[in-house]
């Protein structure tokens, strides 16, 4: 099955992979609370991202994001996050499978 939509930048049509990219960024990206009619979307990363950079911190954004994940994007099953720092960004890699085929996924997002 593919997942058919569409690049929130350029219009153009996007499918499997770069979809579920493209949702995990919209669900990092939305502090939980502003969206007015789902306050629970999005994830607890916009209070954390100022925070000091450390061993807890490290800790408190992986969890952050897959709480988030696990609970708004129900087409992938992770099975690691890495969070490292790259020129004064922090960087999430996200790997697992798609739930419906078990076919391996791995990608980067940065949060803003």
């Amino acid at each position: 099955m593919n997942y058919l939509g569409m690049n929130a930048q350029t219009g153009e049509r996007i499918t499997d992979i770069e979809h579920v990219r493209q949702s995990v960024k919209d669900i990092f990206n939305t502090p939980i609370g502003s969206r007015l009619m789902r306050r629970e979307y999005g994830s607890l990363l916009a209070d954390l991202i100022d925070g000091p950079v450390n061993a807890k911190m490290r800790l408190q954004l992986m969890s952050a994001c897959y709480t988030a994940v696990y609970r708004w994007e129900p087409r992938i099953v992770m099975t690691a996050i890495d969070i490292h720092s790259q020129r004064e960004q922090v960087i999430v890699d996200i790997t697992g499978y798609y739930a419906h085929n078990q076919q391996p996924i791995n990608f980067s997002l940065p949060v803003t």
